[in-house]
């Protein structure tokens, strides 16, 4: 069953999210993640959530999921990211 990593992010500094894009996207893809969607035109419906983005990654499984995110590869740009952002995120299993 497919796993999902979904991240609620407010972009603080844009030159640099596009770098971290750049170097993580590739990380992402060798663990056998894909986008499923990645937006930032939210309509909160319910209980005041009003994130800046949101993007959900599904991956084979949620162990891929796992090992992708606590990858050393990975979790060397994790700081890339906490440079060009704010947020929260979480690992869904199906």
């Amino acid at each position: 069953m497919p796993g999902y990593l979904i991240f609620e992010i407010e972009i603080t500094d844009e030159a640099a999210w596009q770098h971290y894009r750049e170097v993580a996207g590739p990380i992402m893809a060798a663990g056998g993640g894909r986008f499923v969607l990645s937006g930032d035109r939210i309509e909160s419906l319910e209980g005041g959530w009003q994130p800046a983005t949101i993007s959900v990654v599904e991956f084979p499984s949620a162990d891929a999921a796992r090992q992708f995110y606590h990858s050393d590869d990975y979790q060397k740009v994790v700081a890339l990211r906490h440079l060009a952002s704010r947020g929260k995120g979480i690992l869904v299993d199906v």
